[in-house]
């Protein structure tokens, strides 16, 4: 006969049952997180990666250089339009599906472009491509909000900012691996096998949604509730994101024209911002989950305006010195920014609209960079005293460009005044934002 179990055994036992049902919802939500980065890295990836083959695309067809840009501008003008559509299928249809349907057209779309005979072809599979990545850099910041334990709604933000700004760095660097024994047809296939990955990894790991039930939930409105003015997180996203673009514009110019830099100095110096935006995603999601999005935001909005000021007026004191410290306060202020406004923002939304507001961020965030590379490089051009849209600083004094740079982050930095007027607004509105989420 079986020995009955002594009383002091059971609690023993359901002791060991909870640790082991903890470590299997630990595990669950790791592994959901790394299929939801994955997607986000895809994203990011495909908006960079393809820069660095444009020389050989205008060898490979024949074509000149403003008709081979069409590669890169038709990636991000399909990814800018339909990241709004994007969000508002995942609410009807249901986030995981509509993740699953951008992984198989970013995979199917990529393939194309890597078998494209005719740069025509490979312009509208571009496109294409960038309709899928829309999915990719919509859906997950919906999802990880879904999934994310409580408390840990900043940290999960904070790393999708991470892998963002490592998809974003990582592409000319792998590009420049690929190409020499690849050609530029490697650059598109390698993320075939990537793509097929993430969309394995959400197949098995992501739960499905029950009936898909919050597709029809009468909350599907496109204004956030009462007490969360979303227009505010949208505007502030905008600003930031133009004055984040401004730096990458602009500074290439300054340290190359400016100051004289060799291209081996001036690609250092520039990777440094998306080196701090790597390290410094999670920390900042930290922060968000210990001090509340709306301190954090505040924080990371005082330190690209302080960051935006320094880089207006140490340069012309200090140089190239003054140059880095800028960078070095402004971009750990865009992680704090990023983190605390994507979750403040997802915090005060249904279930129903996650996908619709993620949507939104991703569309502020494209206009501002768009903005940052076409307005701020025009006041660029104005305060050097060159013809706007030339382009040409070949032969403008050192001087004339520090004017230049002088201006543009003034006015960068004005900006973030007024994104901070903003954000304060939008916590007055709502004085529960600056609570832990």
């Amino acid at each position: 006969m079986e020995q009955a179990l002594a009383p002091a055994q059971v609690p023993e036992l359901r002791t060991k049952d909870a640790s082991s049902e903890a470590h299997r919802k630990t595990d669950s939500k790791r592994g959901i997180t790394a299929a939801l980065a994955l997607a986000m890295l895809l994203a990011s990836l495909g908006t960079s990666i393809a820069n660095i083959a444009l020389p050989s695309l205008t060898l490979a067809f024949g074509a000149p250089f403003i008709e081979v840009q069409g590669v890169v501008v038709a990636y991000l003008a399909a990814l800018t339009v339909a990241v709004v559509i994007a969000g508002r299928l995942g609410d009807r249809y249901g986030l995981r599906r509509m993740l699953l349907l951008g992984l198989g057209l970013f995979a199917a779309a990529s393939l194309l472009c890597g078998f494209a005979n005719d740069l025509s072809l490979l312009i509208g599979a571009r496109a294409l491509q960038g309709v899928g990545a829309a999915f990719l850099m919509t859906l997950p910041l919906a999802l990880m909000r879904a999934h994310a334990g409580q408390g840990r709604i900043g940290r999960a933000m904070g790393m999708l900012g991470s892998v963002s700004a490592l998809g974003t760095a990582l592409g000319p660097s792998l590009g420049g691996l690929l190409l020499p024994f690849f050609g530029w047809r490697g650059i598109f296939l390698v993320q075939v096998p990537l793509a097929l990955l993430a969309l394995s990894l959400v197949f098995l790991l992501l739960p499905r949604e029950s009936g898909e039930a919050t597709a029809k939930s009468p909350e599907s409105g496109t204004h956030a509730p009462s007490g969360a003015p979303i227009w505010a997180n949208l505007v502030a996203n905008l600003l930031v994101a133009a004055v984040m673009m401004t730096t990458l514009v602009v500074g290439p110019f300054y340290l190359d024209f400016g100051l004289g830099l060799s291209a081996l100095l001036v690609g250092l110096v520039l990777s440094l911002g998306p080196v701090v935006s790597i390290l410094g995603g999670i920390p900042s999601g930290r922060l968000v989950d210990h001090w509340g999005a709306g301190r954090v935001v505040m924080l990371g909005l005082v330190l690209l305006a302080a960051g935006a000021f320094l880089l207006a007026m140490l340069p012309g004191a200090l140089g190239l010195g003054g140059y880095v410290l800028g960078i070095l306060v402004l971009t750990p202020g865009y992680q704090l920014f990023q983190a605390a406004n994507n979750t403040l923002a997802l915090a005060g939304v249904s279930a129903a609209r996650r996908g619709a507001v993620s949507g939104l961020l991703g569309l502020a965030r494209n206009i501002g960079l768009i903005a940052g590379a076409s307005l701020m490089g025009a006041v660029f051009a104005l305060g050097t005293g060159t013809a706007i849209g030339s382009g040409d600083f070949t032969h403008t004094a050192p001087d004339a460009i520090a004017t230049g740079l002088n201006l543009t982050f003034l006015l960068a930095g004005g900006m973030m005044l007024a994104a901070i007027a903003i954000a304060g607004g939008r916590l007055t509105m709502s004085p529960a934002a600056t609570a832990r989420i």
